[in-house]
């Protein structure tokens, strides 16, 4: 794609200066109808201070003319920078806009919800945060969680017991939790990966936030970790994306873009190298209609699609323009914040436009991509779907699109109000033409849990489904016709959002660790590698300098730590990790018998 801007930009009301910019595109992707997509969406009433403009689907060749102009801050000029996909633009104000004025955009371009390529939108009246009052979050006093130690390595890690299983016939991977508490605990906080045994795999200390939403993806072909780590609020949060690769190395922080931080409920890395991001933003909104204040605060959720390499936006939804405050199932409280929407998860379906699970709604919507436009709400106050019998769900969790066509999601159901005594994982049948929607299987715990947040459930590659009970922090993997496979539980004083299996081959960039100590005349021995999946075997080796070291024994992997005791106590003693078919994946640092090295 070949770009072309005149100058800085200097946008005004009215004709278009001499200085406006005219953007020369000649590789841009246009729309299905030829009409380009803009956001904020014409008519947008909660846009950021900070928004940038996005022209979507500008047709190929075309030079573009803009003006835009605020009613409080006059005339803006900003800059126009390229999409890396080059169906787009992005007009950068120079300044933040003000909150409350009206923006009035001026184009030659035939744009959707536009008249005459021209359209408006508007910049949100947001509290100050002494003006908000989001009420307190009343939380059960949890008792020390407890944790694992080991001898090689510093590593301090939540406890994980399997209680049930596993079972023949479990799904391949390892499996995702990041352990939280939402009250202080002393114990250790951060993701982490463990095997079908419960047994460690991965984990990395939270370096100061909440860690949530932990799980695997692709981002640019490649396998990627990717988790959530910032400021806990009221059922939300203010922070960003970690992504690491299978080296465990940082290849990118993503962040909400326009001035927002993302929340934790869900990221989504798409085919498109794309970021979906969710945000939570506190507005000012009249909420009498729903019993609420005039000059009311209520959450607005923004959802982004990003580049992440840029942080330009390809695309923004705000729940406030598209689904009314009175389809809600939370009451207003007085002066509090009212989270009346609540999204929790956002999916690219098969044909390329978003599924968004609102809990406190009970509803999924979808969303075209192309445009923002809702296609449909399924279950909740306004369906457009009849459900069928046992299909309605109510503050929901985790909608995710099967690979054979349905839905699933987890079902809490728990409130308030409660409207079921157990919470359940459902799958579900929905005929998008013929507007139905069928209960194909519903699976419960035989603990009869009921989760009062949080939570998720992931049907696997054969079949089988991997359910996290959330603030029960219980996971559970069950067989298509509802068999309980494997059953585990994170020790007492952590919860986790979500809990995914997946596969996972994990290489560190760091070294093994060892530890040794001394026992009369034989020599103790502990080998461990943070990550390292492929770990069949270890070896140590041995010697009388750590130049002439020669292998001393060998031992089959038992876990995240391996012991080994050797009969004799050599002066210097490293060790070596091994795959499956003898070869050498990584050793330690040599030390003298009786000392540790971290592989860090």
């Amino acid at each position: 794609m070949r770009i072309t801007v005149v100058k800085r930009i200097l946008l005004t009301t009215g004709l278009v200066a001499a200085a406006a910019p005219c953007l020369s595109a000649t590789a841009l992707a246009a729309g299905r109808d030829g009409r380009v997509a803009v956001f904020p969406a014409p008519g947008t009433t909660s846009a950021a201070a900070r928004t940038e403009i996005s022209f979507r689907f500008v047709a190929p060749g075309a030079g573009i003319t803009v003006s835009v102009s605020g009613s409080s801050s006059g005339r803006v000029a900003g800059d126009l920078r390229p999409h890396l996909d080059g169906a787009g633009v992005s007009f950068v104000p120079a300044r933040r806009l003000r909150g409350g004025e009206r923006v009035t955009v001026r184009t030659d371009l035939a744009i959707h919800g536009a008249r005459d390529g021209d359209f408006r939108f508007t910049v949100a009246r947001r509290p100050t945060p002494r003006q908000v009052n989001d009420g307190r979050l009343e939380l059960p006093r949890i008792p020390p969680g407890t944790a694992d130690t080991f001898r090689s390595s510093d590593l301090e890690a939540p406890k994980v017991r399997v209680t049930r299983g596993p079972a023949e016939g479990t799904s391949p991977g390892e499996i995702f939790l990041a352990p939280v508490s939402l009250r202080d605990n002393p114990n250790p906080d951060g993701p982490m990966i463990v095997d079908e045994r419960g047994r460690l795999v991965w984990f990395r200390q939270a370096q100061g936030g909440k860690v949530f939403d932990f799980k695997t993806q692709t981002f640019e072909g490649r396998p990627v970790l990717t988790w959530w780590e910032g400021r806990f609020a009221l059922g939300w949060g203010y922070g960003e994306y970690t992504v690491l690769d299978d080296s465990y190395r940082e290849i990118l922080r993503i962040r909400g873009a326009n001035g927002y931080r993302a929340d934790f409920h869900d990221m989504v890395l798409t085919p498109r190298n794309t970021a979906l991001v969710l945000v939570y933003d506190r507005v000012r909104r009249d909420l009498r209609s729903v019993g609420g204040p005039r000059d009311g605060v209520v959450v607005d959720n923004v959802i982004q699609e990003i580049e992440p390499r840029t942080g330009r936006v390809l695309f923004e939804w705000h729940s406030v323009d598209a689904v009314p405050l009175a389809r809600s199932r939370s009451k207003v409280q007085g002066n509090r914040t009212h989270d009346y929407f609540h999204a929790n998860s956002v999916e690219v379906d098969g044909d390329g436009n978003l599924i968004v699970s609102a809990r406190n709604t009970c509803s999924l919507y979808k969303i075209e991509r192309e445009t923002g436009a809702l296609l449909w709400t399924l279950g909740g106050r306004r369906s457009d779907f009849k459900m069928g019998r046992g299909s309605r769900f109510c503050f929901q969790h985790d909608a995710r699109r099967v690979a054979d066509g349905a839905i699933s999601l987890l079902d809490n159901a728990a409130g308030p109000p409660k409207l079921r005594a157990q919470s359940r994982a459902i799958l579900l049948d929905v005929d998008e033409q013929a507007r139905t929607v069928r209960l194909r299987r519903a699976y419960q715990h035989p603990g009869r849990f009921s989760a009062p947040n949080q939570a998720s459930a992931r049907v696997q590659p054969n079949g089988n489904v991997f359910v996290g009970w959330g603030a029960v922090p219980v996971f559970s993997e069950f067989s298509p016709d509802g068999r309980l496979l494997l059953d585990g539980i994170i020790a007492s004083g952590k919860g986790s959002y979500r809990a995914v299996r997946s596969p996972w081959t994990g290489r560190p960039s760091s070294l093994p660790s060892i530890a040794s100590q001394r026992r009369g005349a034989r020599l103790a021995v502990w080998a461990s590698w943070n990550g390292a999946t492929e770990v069949a075997r270890w070896e140590v080796l041995a010697g009388d300098s750590p130049e002439a070291l020669s292998p001393a024994q060998r031992l089959a992997s038992t876990g995240f730590e391996t012991a080994i005791s050797l009969p004799a106590a050599p002066r210097y003693v490293a060790v070596r990790a091994l795959d499956a078919e003898g070869r050498e994946l990584g050793r330690s640092r040599v030390v003298e018998a009786g000392r540790s090295a971290d592989g860090g």
